[in-house]
């Protein structure tokens, strides 16, 4: 692993399985995980990101977990906040900090006077369950002819399928 990369990944604690990822939950993790130095992001995150964050300055990344006891590569989740839109991603890397592949795995996401949200859980196996809706910004009441589960899949290749 290069210095730099190590580095990247020290800032990601190893917790056990199962993990819920919901709305509130990385407020534990920005008090307890060092912030990601500009530096990191830039090299490990960014080159990434699916389109180039509008207002880059104001998006901010809380690095919150490792996925523990993966030989072939490195699992990292982390908070995304950005304008109306927080997101849970979880990426692979090879152990020289390549990536291998990148999900969003939960969210809230406004748009328009909707709110989307999608909590995660990631169990031992490494499956990772997604239910997702949504609800009016009005009152915040829950649609729920919007909701629906997903399952993806961490394999032992590091793709996330």
């Amino acid at each position: 692993m290069s210095s730099a990369f190590s580095e990247f990944v020290e800032r990601f604690p190893s917790v056990p399985m199962p993990v819920v990822l919901g709305e509130d939950t990385h407020h534990v993790f920005s008090q307890e995980n060092k912030p990601l130095p500009e530096m990191l992001t830039a090299r490990f995150i960014l080159p990434y990101e699916e389109t180039p964050p509008e207002g880059k300055d104001l998006v901010e990344y809380v690095p919150c977990f490792a996925i523990a006891n993966t030989e072939r590569f490195v699992a990292l989740v982390w908070w995304k906040a950005a304008l109306l839109s927080y997101e849970y991603v979880l990426a692979t890397y090879t152990p020289k900090g390549e990536l291998i592949d990148r999900r969003t795995i939960a969210y809230t996401r406004v748009e328009g006077d909707k709110v989307r949200r999608a909590v995660s859980t990631i169990d031992e196996d490494w499956n990772i369950f997604i239910a997702e809706g949504e609800a009016s910004s009005d009152d915040d009441s829950f649609d729920p002819t919007t909701s629906r589960m997903r399952e993806l899949e961490l394999t032992s290749e590091g793709r996330i399928v």
